[in-house]
This record gives structure tokens, C-alpha cells and sequence, in this order.
């Protein structure tokens, strides 16, 4: 897209620390809750459930900005950025984040154990990552193959953060934000339906 290729990666490389620092600080933290038995204690406090999802929430947002800001200022001395959209930048990084965090957690109210923490984000979250665009134009691919990795939802992430940043994306734009923006509405309600319902929380 006329980008050198250090250009073309870093967009993908901070959006890649984004989704996995966000999803493991959410599942990792409620997990703990969970383990020690302490989440028994916000359930029956006075406090509103969506007030305990969203505590835990911001903290993967938090820990998955500030991560992402050490990748950004590392790359600078890489690549030079230069920035195509603010407005698209941040809304994408938000929902990106806030869609892993859920996700993190509807992972740690099914987990039994560390093991079952780590599964997801190993065998699911990482090969969906490398192949969801970040480190590859979806244009290199030979059509079949290119048509399968529509199917990975981590190539709308990428793709339109990307767009946010160079101003080229391997998707549409419009299409890519409404996918995310239906499964962060998505998580937000099961996460809540799980809280709300207490489902292998009460126990």
C-alpha cells in the first residue's frame, strides 16, 4: 500500500499487545476473585453488577493502553507514524480493549482452574492474532485463502486500527466496526446475563 513494512506491522503489533493484555488482565484478576473465593463477597455486596463489570473492565482497558503506549513509543524509534484518523484511532483502541476484557471474563467465570485461564489465549486468541493480518496484506493471498481469513474476527480489529493509523485497510471500514461493536455489545450482555444470574459463581 505503498508503506514500508515496518509501517505496515506496527499497527498490528500494538494492537496485538491491546488484545492480549487486555483479555489476560480481566481473566486473570477475576479468576483470582474467583479462586479465593472473594467475588462471593461483591455478589452480595450492595454493589450494582454492572458496576462490578465495569471495575473490571477498565482495569484490562487500563493495563491494555498503557502496554500498547510502551509498543508505540518503542516503534517510534523503528518507523515514523503518522497518524490518519485520531477519532478512528481511539474509538477502535476502546472498543477493541473493552471487547477482550469481556471476553476475559466470560473465560474466567467458566474456568475451573489456572489451566483452563491460560487455554483460550494460547490455543485460540494467539494463532487467531498472527493470522488475523497483522504481520501480512490479506492482498499477498492467493483468493481461496484470503476468503478464509475473513472468517477470523481478529482481521476487522486489526484491519481498522490500521485504517486509523496508515489510511489502508484489507476489509471495509464500516463493516469492520460494526463487527466489533456487535460482539463488544454481545459480551457486554452475556458477561451481565452471567453476573446477573450467578451461574458458576454462587456456589
Amino acid at each position: 500500500g505503498g508503506f514500508s513494512y515496518m509501517e505496515f506491522v506496527v499497527p498490528g503489533l500494538i494492537m496485538m499487545a491491546i488484545v492480549t493484555n487486555s483479555y489476560s488482565n480481566v481473566v486473570s484478576s477475576f479468576f483470582g476473585s474467583k479462586f479465593n473465593h472473594s467475588v462471593e463477597e461483591l455478589l452480595v455486596s450492595p454493589t450494582p453488577n454492572y458496576v462490578i463489570l465495569m471495575g473490571y473492565v477498565v482495569g484490562g482497558v487500563t493495563r491494555g493502553l498503557l502496554v500498547a503506549a510502551v509498543v508505540t513509543t518503542v516503534s517510534l524509534f523503528f518507523s515514523r507514524l503518522q497518524i490518519h484518523s485520531y477519532a478512528l484511532v481511539i474509538v477502535t483502541v476502546l472498543m477493541t480493549s473493552c471487547l477482550f476484557s469481556l471476553a476475559g471474563f466470560i473465560n474466567a467465570v467458566y474456568a475451573n482452574s489456572f489451566d483452563d485461564i491460560s487455554i483460550i489465549p494460547t490455543f485460540v486468541l494467539t494463532p487467531l492474532i498472527y493470522l488475523g493480518g497483522v504481520f501480512y496484506s490479506m492482498d499477498l493471498l492467493p483468493e481461496f485463502w484470503a476468503n478464509v481469513s475473513r472468517l477470523n474476527p481478529l482481521v476487522y480489529v486489526v484491519n481498522a486500527f490500521r485504517y486509523g493509523v496508515l489510511g489502508v485497510s484489507d476489509v471495509s471500514l464500516s463493516f469492520a466496526l460494526v463487527m466489533i461493536g456487535l460482539f463488544t455489545a454481545l459480551a457486554f450482555a452475556y458477561s451481565m446475563h452471567l453476573l446477573n444470574t450467578g451461574k458458576r459463581l454462587r456456589q
